[in-house]
């Protein structure tokens, strides 16, 4: 019978949105939260556009959108810079820290799934936009409840983020795995889809409970059928266009769609 591991190495996930935080609502609170006491309020839809980047780069692409970018110059007088992004970045750390807490509920499956993986012998790694500063309220909770990787590699860690493979690279020569052929990775965010691509890994799309569609477990599921599928197919295909290799709903669906894909490579070899 086909295993997993017959397939896979390692398993890279991403945090909000994937493993904990459903609807990957903390960094988008966060964000928004920052900007309006800075005296530049954003949306929710514009704090969404560049997610799963490293914290500093996220507010570097939110002063690219051009509206931001004047409710900034009208806030302080001056084109945002630097040191701009350095005064977002130190009004950030509390509310992310806060939010990312309160947030650090495992999706359900994420801890049954880390555990199916390492009984057949995956590592498993994870990869964030957060600073490590940020990622500490979240991993004890994280573990309390029956998800604690092999390794964490934080935003800044790396000489680029995503959408650049090098956490994943990083990851691999830490636990020492290779081919990236044989590597995993699991986002909920374009931008973590491309750095998936981008290293070689086999690339897993999570639509529901990420980025794209944004939502509590509970805010999706009140959702009209209609419109809940319009939502998640949308999802889908954002992450497909992005490069994912296949698309599933939440993380727990991962186990049942890595043993198809270990299947497949076997019927073709």
């Amino acid at each position: 019978m086909t295993s997993i591991r017959d397939s896979f190495d390692m398993v890279v996930f991403d945090w909000a949105g994937t493993m904990v935080d459903f609807g990957s609502r903390a960094p988008v609170l966060a964000l928004m939260e920052a900007f309006a006491v800075l005296g530049a309020p954003v949306s929710e839809e514009e704090a969404r556009r560049d997610m799963g980047r490293a914290k500093a780069d996220h507010v570097r692409a939110l002063f690219e959108q051009p509206r931001i970018n004047q409710a900034w110059m009208a806030a302080h007088a001056a084109a945002p810079d630097q040191q701009a992004v350095d005064q977002v970045m130190a009004e950030l750390q509390a509310p992310m820290i806060r939010l990312a807490e309160e947030t650090a509920d495992l999706i359900p499956g994420a801890a049954d799934a880390v555990a199916h993986l390492r009984s057949q012998g995956l590592k498993i790694a994870s990869c964030t936009g957060y600073t490590r500063e940020m990622m500490q309220a979240i991993l004890p909770r994280a573990a309390a409840q029956g998800y604690a990787p092999d390794l964490v590699v934080c935003a800044h860690e790396t000489p680029e983020g995503r959408p650049s493979p090098l956490m994943i690279y990083k990851a691999c020569a830490d636990l020492g795995v290779w081919p990236l052929s044989r590597v995993v990775k699991v986002d909920d965010a374009e931008v973590g889809v491309a750095e998936g691509r981008n290293a070689g890994c086999f690339t897993i799309g999570v639509a529901a409970s990420g980025n794209m569609v944004g939502l509590t477990a509970q805010a999706l599921a009140d959702l009209d059928g209609d419109e809940r599928v319009v939502l998640l197919k949308a999802a889908a295909d954002r992450l497909r266009d992005a490069g994912a290799d296949l698309v599933i709903g939440t993380v727990a669906d991962l186990i049942p769609a890595l043993e198809a894909e270990a299947a497949r490579r076997a019927g073709l070899s």
